[in-house]
């Protein structure tokens, strides 16, 4: 008798420890009906879910009790998730660079490059004025002007607040195609320089921009900035000889040829070169670091602005030294300098090597405003211009 008790007890322990073998054929048979019954993941909510998979469960609770029930839903527990991670892989693929950077025409670069150049210059001309006039200012003869605030001071006094515009036209004409080529220059080289995603590296860029900037330097600068420099130091004379701007242009081609307007082409060409190379280095750099992985990210205007000041301030500190000579070497006093090595020997033995950082403070104030105003209107005329003008 005491056997049959002690086995009976055994058994009952282990018919109580082990859940009956129709439990475990239920919840295999509610599982394949859960996957028939499914439905495939579409975006629905969390609940909706959990739903369907209870009022499924439901026979299998009946049958096996809570046990069951809990042993069901935590077999089934990792499907329910399914659902989420489609979800959050479709979020992620839409989140994700949508192809290949967008490229712009040159010839949209072209023409936005020069209403962005034309309403620039109008803007920033008299620090232009005031730069030159500084430049100018030689420490060889006795100076002129003890500063900024003085040089804008004996110009409003003698000659009014319009003063500080003689010589707009020179530049203005000049301002237009300028910029045209600068940015024309720079997206037709860019286009070829890109990778397979369409990003320009910054060194690359920094490779378009010395491009763009001799490119603008021989078809355009030289002869202008020549034209200017000689306008704005005429004005400052005792007798001007110069009437206007075209007046200007064919008394220095009568007087002097066609060469004459190509004076200091060397150092305007390492001066452009190296501006425009430092410039579209900095906002090559800075654009990709904004944009990240997403190269057709949009930037705010303001957010251009400050990385144009950025890159026109680090072109100032870059190559005023070349300004310098450059403005030198167009000057009616040309004649004094052999060349451009003759120029800079000059300057350091004459005046010492702080007068190749005369009119810094002018020419930052000017360019940061420039180059942050440039990119500003050409970025906005761009995108009006791929509204009308559709290109592949």
């Amino acid at each position: 008798m005491g056997a049959l008790a002690t086995g009976y007890a055994n058994s009952h322990q282990r018919s109580e420890a082990t859940p009956p073998r129709r439990t475990f054929a239920c919840q295999k048979s509610t599982r394949r009906r859960q996957r028939e019954c499914r439905p495939k993941s579409n975006g629905q909510g969390r609940t909706s879910h959990l739903r369907d998979r209870v009022r499924l469960l439901r026979p299998t609770a009946r049958e096996g009790g809570r046990g069951a029930t809990t042993a069901a839903l935590m077999s089934e527990q990792p499907s329910s998730v399914k659902p989420f991670r489609g979800r959050t892989r479709r979020l992620a693929a839409a989140a994700a660079p949508a192809g290949k950077a967008k490229l712009t025409h040159p010839g949209k670069a072209i023409l936005a490059g020069g209403i962005a150049g034309g309403i620039e210059i109008c803007i920033t001309f008299p620090t232009e004025y005031v730069k030159t006039q500084l430049q100018l200012d030689e420490k060889a003869n006795p100076p002129k002007y003890r500063g900024v605030g003085d040089c804008v001071k004996q110009t409003v006094s003698g000659h009014g607040v319009g003063g500080l515009y003689r010589g707009l036209s020179s530049l203005l004409y000049g301002s237009i195609p300028k910029a045209a080529v600068r940015f024309g220059v720079f997206e037709f080289l860019s286009n070829k320089m890109r990778d397979d995603s369409g990003k320009l590296d910054s060194k690359r860029g920094f490779l378009c921009g010395l491009g763009a900037g001799v490119a603008e330097a021989v078809a355009v600068v030289c002869p202008m900035e020549t034209v200017k420099v000689k306008f704005i130091h005429d004005q400052t004379s005792a007798n001007p000889k110069y009437k206007g701007f075209f007046h200007g242009v064919r008394e220095i081609i009568r007087t002097q040829g066609l060469r004459g307007t190509y004076q200091g082409l060397t150092a305007t060409v390492l001066k452009q070169g190296s501006n425009q190379a430092i410039r579209f280095y900095v906002m090559t750099s800075l654009r990709n670091w904004y944009k990240g992985d997403n190269p057709n990210k949009a930037i705010n205007p303001l957010i251009t602005g400050t990385f144009g000041a950025v890159a026109g301030a680090a072109s100032v500190f870059g190559n005023t030294p070349l300004d310098v000579i450059k403005t030198r070497m167009q000057g009616l006093e040309a004649h004094k300098y052999k060349g451009t090595v003759d120029c800079a020997i000059k300057i350091m033995k004459h005046e010492g090597p702080r007068a190749f950082y005369k009119g810094t403070v002018p020419r930052l104030g000017r360019v940061c405003l420039d180059v942050a105003i440039v990119f500003i209107i050409y970025e906005e005329v761009v995108k009006a211009l791929n509204m009308v003008w559709k290109t592949d």
